[in-house]
């Protein structure tokens, strides 16, 4: 059973900084892609920046030159830089990744204070 699990969302002032973490366990398979959506209420859930197990990144035009993401394959953990945080990315946070199927974290809230 494949499990990931989130990490480091939290309340931040605007113009700070947070990292998320997602590490996922239990696959026998190498993990395609992973990413990182959001999701604030009433609203879909949109993508916010995507990686393939070769490293190529796609982003949200919200948030290119603000955020990063990277992963590091050997832990089958995915990272999620934000820098430069605006009360409108506030959502909670969650972390995805494609191994035949896609599968889900639970979510982490960050909340982006004025």
């Amino acid at each position: 059973q494949v499990q990931l699990v989130e990490s480091g969302g939290g309340l931040v002032q605007a113009d700070g900084s947070l990292r998320l973490s997602c590490a996922a366990s239990g696959s026998r398979f190498s993990i395609n892609a992973m990413g990182w959506f959001r999701q604030t209420p009433g609203k879909q859930r949109e993508l916010v920046a995507s990686i393939t197990s070769g490293g190529s990144t796609n982003y949200a035009d919200s948030v290119k030159g603000r955020f990063t993401i990277s992963r590091d394959n050997a832990k089958n953990t995915v990272y999620l830089q934000m820098n430069s945080l605006k009360p409108e990315d506030t959502a909670v946070y969650y972390c995805n990744a494609y191994i035949f199927r896609v599968y889900w974290g639970q979510g982490t809230q960050v909340t982006v204070s004025t």
